[in-house]
C-alpha cells in the first residue's frame, strides 16, 4: 500500500527515525538525502531477510 503520489518514500526515513519531518519541510534534508536514507533502509531490510533465510536453512 502507498500514500498518494508515493509520499511514503519521502516519509519512510522520518518514520524510521533517521530524520525529522520538519527537516523535510524546511529543506534541511533534500531529495538526495532522502534517496540515500531509503537506499540504506533497503540494504538493511535485504540483509535482515538474508540473515533470516540463512538461520532458517540452518534449522531445517
Amino acid at each position: 500500500m502507498h500514500l498518494p503520489d508515493h509520499e511514503d518514500w519521502l516519509l519512510r526515513p522520518v518514520i524510521r527515525g533517521l530524520c525529522r519531518f520538519e527537516s523535510l519541510k524546511d529543506g534541511t534534508v533534500d531529495l538526495a538525502d532522502i534517496a540515500l536514507m531509503n537506499d540504506a533502509l533497503d540494504v538493511q531490510a535485504d540483509n535482515q531477510l538474508l540473515l533470516e533465510r540463512f538461520n532458517d536453512q540452518k534449522k531445517g
